[in-house]
């Protein structure tokens, strides 16, 4: 009975291995994904953050959910990921907003660089300076010329110390050399009602939100953030023409627990770059103003820590304090 007792837990060791390999040969995912997307549905990047979610469900075979976690300027989905058991089942959208973030709050419970592993960049697309129509200054040029004659009676209206319509502005007046009243409202859209109303001079808004003003000529675009011309904007120059150095982008990518498996990341990686490849998708995207970002994980790392550093400097400069 003993020898017989042996054999059976000698066997039970030898398959051990063997089990190990299967379970390890399984193809990820085997359940459900989660993206938490830190905006409220509907928005430019819940709509992005769900296409991709939806090319990953297709071509992985399980569903990837979208699941929104508003508030604390999105710090409380980048938190929950960045706590989240690094198994490839949680992502995180990571955004523009993350990295002004990580040098804006003191006291985040999470790093943005050490503890969110980097996945995939996604897109990529300009702000833009925008007044309303019965402005005098049409040009860059005339409004700086006209915020030097009038110091500190130009209202620039922003989603709150610290949000991107804040920075964006506060790195145009270092640039500039110029003087403007900031306005915080809570979010842009109250920000953008008041500057169609003409109670604030200017706003530099994401593009997302302001193309359809734009279009429809109720706003007058100045400018874009970006170093270059926008597809959606031809005609509209970019800032850096007037203010050499000038660019801000808003972009959005998917990062991972820190310590998820980097085989899972890679496989994410490669999927995700072939949905950004596909013309179907690139139309989609373009819809919102947006450029594909394509780019490996290393990439991603390297690009969020330039643009955590790049607005470090703007907010020290500027002493910007969270509300």
């Amino acid at each position: 009975m003993r020898r017989r007792r042996f054999l059976q837990l000698a066997a039970s060791a030898a398959a051990l291995p063997a089990m190990a390999r299967i379970a390890q040969a399984q193809p990820y995912p085997l359940r459900p994904v989660h993206i938490i997307v830190g905006f409220p549905g509907g928005s430019a990047s819940d709509t992005t953050a769900r296409l991709i979610g939806q090319w990953l469900s297709e071509r992985l075979g399980q569903q990837f959910v979208i699941e929104n976690r508003p508030g604390a300027a999105s710090n409380l989905a980048a938190e929950a990921a960045a706590h989240a058991p690094p198994d490839g089942y949680t992502l995180l959208l990571v955004t523009s907003v993350n990295a002004i973030n990580a040098r804006l709050y003191d006291n985040l419970s999470f790093d943005l660089i050490h503890d969110i592993v980097p996945v995939a960049r996604l897109v990529r697309g300009p702000g833009v300076m925008e007044v309303n129509p019965i402005f005098p200054a049409k040009t860059v040029p005339e409004f700086i010329a006209y915020a030097k004659a009038n110091p500190g009676k130009i209202n620039m209206a922003t989603a709150g110390p610290g949000s991107m319509l804040d920075v964006y502005g506060q790195l145009f007046k270092m640039l500039a050399g110029v003087e403007m009243v900031s306005v915080p409202y809570r979010g842009a859209p109250p920000a953008i009602t008041d500057l169609l109303g003409g109670r604030v001079q200017v706003v530099f808004d994401t593009f997302a939100a302001s193309i359809e003003f734009v279009r429809a000529g109720k706003l007058r675009a100045l400018g874009v953030t970006t170093a270059t011309r926008s597809p959606a904007l031809p005609d509209v120059p970019p800032l850096a023409d007037f203010l050499p150095g000038y660019d801000a982008s808003t972009w959005l990518g998917l990062g991972a627990p820190k310590d998820t498996p980097p085989d899972i990341v890679d496989k994410l990686n490669k999927e995700i770059n072939a949905a950004l490849a596909h013309p179907a998708m690139a139309a989609r995207i373009a819809n919102f103003g947006y450029t594909v970002f394509a780019g490996s994980p290393a990439e991603f790392g390297t690009f969020i820590a330039e643009e955590t550093k790049k607005w470090g400097k703007v907010i020290r400069a500027a002493n910007i304090k969270p509300d």
